[in-house]
């Protein structure tokens, strides 16, 4: 396991970027080329398959490792999803969500897919230190991925790219040039990128304590065996964080946004 938070979140951060070129040009771009480090990451999610080998408590014992406390558990019901998230004493570290496919439910097609894939991980990879920024364990085709797709975007996602960040978020209360998530998405639209809009541009409010918006992933060659095509990666998400009326920052999630959130990876 790693000894360090800040290496395992920059070692990760290296790997998603590589997918997705585009989170280290809005990174500038809300930076500043004078302040490359005032982005501040709210938390990084992971998905994963709800088998014994890759369930979500071996990747979140990476994190309980390091100090981070399981704190809320989420259902994404058509999704077939079950989520928690993991929040560090230091509250200067990202939080942590991490998600599961209930593989159980989905077809019969679909299930023989996944354990073909899981099958072939050797045992022991989940514990090691770069696990979660070791990508793909197994081989796919591009009828597998197709036929999981039809299913479920996660479990196509997921098989094309295994475990990596599936997304980082910008923590907008800590920008430097604004603090409101609509200026945000502003700047971003102005520069060229495209937004997620399923469930609306912005998902949540100040009435759940919690906005959120994100891009549609970007692009990247994913090898199939035979052949190499490019599908969606990775996206960035952002995120705003309201008081509670007890004068504290809510550090939660919200489902109903998260749900509509999971949809920047489909294919646009």
């Amino acid at each position: 396991m790693h000894s360090n938070i800040d290496t395992l979140f920059s070692n990760m951060w290296d790997n998603y970027v590589s997918i997705t070129p585009s989170a280290h040009k809005i990174h500038m771009l809300l930076a500043g080329e004078e302040n490359n480090n005032d982005i501040v990451n709210d938390h990084v999610a992971f998905r994963t398959f709800a088998l014994d080998k890759t369930s979500l408590d071996k990747l979140a014992a990476h994190f309980l490792a390091l100090g981070y406390e399981e704190k809320g558990d989420y259902d994404f019901e058509a999704k077939k999803l079950t989520a928690k998230h993991f929040e560090h004493a230091d509250d200067t570290k990202p939080k942590v969500f991490i998600s599961e496919l209930r593989v159980h439910e989905l077809s019969d097609d679909a299930q023989a897919i996944i354990h073909d894939l899981v099958a072939q991980m050797n045992d022991n990879v989940v514990s090691a230190d770069n696990f979660l920024y070791s990508g793909r364990h197994w081989d796919v085709t591009k009828a597998q991925y197709d036929t999981l797709l039809n299913e479920s975007e996660y479990a196509a996602w997921l098989a094309a790219w295994g475990f990596r960040a599936n997304h980082f978020t910008v923590s907008v209360n800590h920008l430097a040039r604004t603090d409101e998530l609509t200026d945000v998405n502003t700047l971003l639209k102005e520069a060229g990128f495209v937004l997620n809009t399923s469930g609306g541009e912005i998902k949540g409010g100040p009435d759940v304590f919690l906005a959120q918006s994100s891009t549609m992933a970007d692009r990247a060659d994913v090898d199939f065996g035979s052949e190499t095509i490019a599908i969606p990666s990775c996206f960035y998400e952002f995120a705003q964080r309201y008081n509670m009326p007890n004068g504290k920052r809510y550090q939660g999630f919200v489902a109903a946004s998260a749900d509509k959130i999971f949809e920047s990876t489909n294919i646009k």
